[in-house]
């Protein structure tokens, strides 16, 4: 990447290094043995400032530079003071620092839980399927009767005149990719992929590696696995097919096995997606541990404003410099079911590192979320079947883009399919990770009594891929992603420096906007969700016209439209 990162390895995460004790805002003082230990931190230098200055700032803060960042201003750094993030707040050639080494006073928390992707796996299933697909077309494969999102966006049928390109690469900024599924293997590019997220024992639990950091070609969280297949799992006889099964897959690890997405490695892995000429980046996820980045909320103390502050910059650097290098951005806008132009209180943050979570009002226009709030974004609202918003999707005239099949559990109310699997997302799923959760045994066969929730499909070689079902946003991006794809596939010029395809971002999502199914706000556009067994803080005003609203923005992705436009 540009600058002087050392190593993808050295790749520093985002946290606090505080401790909170009663009332937001009151720090306990630290222990002798914190304020002798070494811990690491991600320091972001203001505006305009060099590296000089920045280097010479974190020194005589208390820090040691072991590796940065030159094309975003990221500084990885040690320092044994205890005061060393209130000392770098203050200097005027800093904006922040953060910390992740370990969680003082919390108990580890090893997996960042979203109860909405897996929302079906605690309901009592009364009813095993809703039978949407029937026989699958001619040349799609076996289990794509099941995936209602390609037809949805017409994916079966661009496939007759763009299948996607082997030049045009798609990097899934995720917790990894299972390269070892049949239906990933065809178009995994091993050589442009990289990790940038090493484990955090407090985090992730015992290293599967020395040195933790995990090969690529493989995934222990799921959750990029999945996005993968739906971007691109081959189109060959065999499992399932992505929107666009020709394009390549670049794994960019920048989450942490437990799910947890912090600052440098998000960062780090923009910055190399632009240098490396990727063309499109899938970013489902939310840069922890902030749900929302505040640049002065009162309810945070000065040092937890300072971070805040630092993310803010960091991402938006990162992401400007990514598009300024050809990449198209997709992003999930999220599971908190809020109109992110009118955001509620934020119950949830810090989710990550010394201090517990406590109630921050949201101001809009000092608060953001990242990636779904920084620059270039193109954001995606999630469907049900029905083409109904999902319950939980965060929508807003402010940041929806389009929208896209990302499922819907609670679809179709009075119908045969509500809650049902068939109203959810089928995609790629690691043997290994379903092995943890107990739906597969060891021997790699389905559990009795799961062969509803996993499917497992295997070459005349013996080799096999498993498949399952999630919901969310992090399921409509990809479907986005891949039809962003198909565009590029269709319309690109050949890259004399990288290879492969190019077509500038701007054209992307004026071609994806553009030939995306208008859809208009429903009668009413106050939707309750009652009926669904929601609560009143799930309602939902869709505001805006048939060509821009808040739960589709322009429209839902088309890619038969978009390859044709």
């Amino acid at each position: 990447m540009s600058g002087s990162r050392l190593a993808p390895a050295t790749a520093i995460a985002v946290g606090v290094a505080m401790v909170f004790t009663g009332a937001a805002g009151a720090l306990a003082a630290p222990s002798t043995a914190e304020k002798t230990q070494a811990k690491r931190y991600t320091v972001v230098a203001a505006d305009g400032v060099s590296a000089s200055r920045a280097q010479a700032a974190i020194a005589a803060a208390g820090g040691t530079v072991t590796a940065n960042n030159s094309a975003i201003g990221t500084y990885d750094v040690v320092s044994t003071r205890a005061d060393f993030t209130r000392t770098v707040a203050a200097a005027r050639a800093l904006i922040g620092a953060t910390s992740s080494d370990r969680a003082v006073g919390r108990a580890p928390q090893r997996e960042k839980i979203d109860g909405v992707e897996r929302e079906h796996l605690k309901a009592a299933l009364t009813k095993r399927s809703a039978g949407y697909g029937g026989r699958p077309s001619v040349g799609m494969d076996p289990l794509d009767d099941k995936l209602w999102g390609l037809r949805m966006i017409r994916a079966d049928q661009a496939r007759k005149k763009e299948r996607g390109e082997r030049g045009v690469t798609v990097g899934v900024l995720d917790t990894g990719l299972d390269a070892s599924n049949p239906d990933l293997t065809p178009n995994f590019d091993t050589t442009l992929s990289r990790n940038f997220a090493p484990d955090i024992e407090a985090l992730d639990g015992p290293c599967e590696v020395a040195g933790c950091v995990d090969p690529v070609g493989t995934d222990d969280g799921g959750h990029g696995t999945h996005v993968a297949g739906t971007i691109a799992a081959a189109a060959d006889g065999f499992g399932l097919s992505g929107v666009a099964p020709n394009v390549s897959l670049v794994e960019l690890k920048g989450g942490q096995d437990s799910g947890f997405f912090l600052l440098d490695p998000v960062v780090d892995a923009l910055t190399y997606a632009g240098d490396s000429g990727i063309d499109v980046v899938n970013m489902s996820f939310y840069v922890d541990p902030w749900l929302y980045n505040c640049t002065n909320n009162p309810a945070d103390p000065p040092e937890l404003q300072a971070e805040q502050r630092a993310i803010i910059t960091a991402m938006t650097r990162a992401m400007t410099y990514a598009h300024q290098h050809g990449v198209t951005l997709v992003t999930a806008l999220g599971n908190e079911h809020e109109d992110l132009g009118h955001p509620n209180v934020d119950v949830t943050s810090p989710d990550f590192g010394d201090v517990l979570p406590y109630p921050r009002t949201i101001d809009n226009a000092t608060c953001l979320q990242f990636p779904q709030e920084g620059p270039y974004s193109i954001g995606v609202t999630s469907l049900g079947p029905s083409t109904r918003k999902a319950d939980y999707s965060n929508y807003g005239i402010e940041r929806a883009t389009v929208s896209a099949p990302g499922g819907f559990f609670r679809d179709g109310f009075g119908t045969p399919s509500f809650r049902t699997l068939d109203n959810l997302i089928l995609s790629t799923y690691p043997k290994h990770v379903l092995q943890e959760e107990g739906t597969v045994d060891p021997d790699g066969n389905v559990v009795p009594g799961s062969e509803d929730l996993v499917f497992k499909q295997c070459t005349s070689d013996g080799r096999c891929g498993y498949y399952t079902w999630l919901q969310g946003t992090s399921m409509a991006a990809p479907h986005a992603s891949g039809v962003a794809a198909l565009i590029v596939s269709a319309f690109g010029k050949r890259d004399k420096e990288h290879g492969g395809l190019k077509l500038a971002p701007n054209t992307v999502r004026n071609k994806l906007t553009e030939s995306a199914q208008q859809r208009p706000c429903p009668t009413p556009p106050l939707v309750s969700y009652a009926n669904e067994g929601r609560g009143p803080e799930f309602d939902a005003l869709c505001e805006g016209s048939l060509h821009f609203n808040g739960f589709y923005g322009y429209g839902i992705v088309d890619a038969n439209a978009a390859v044709r436009h």
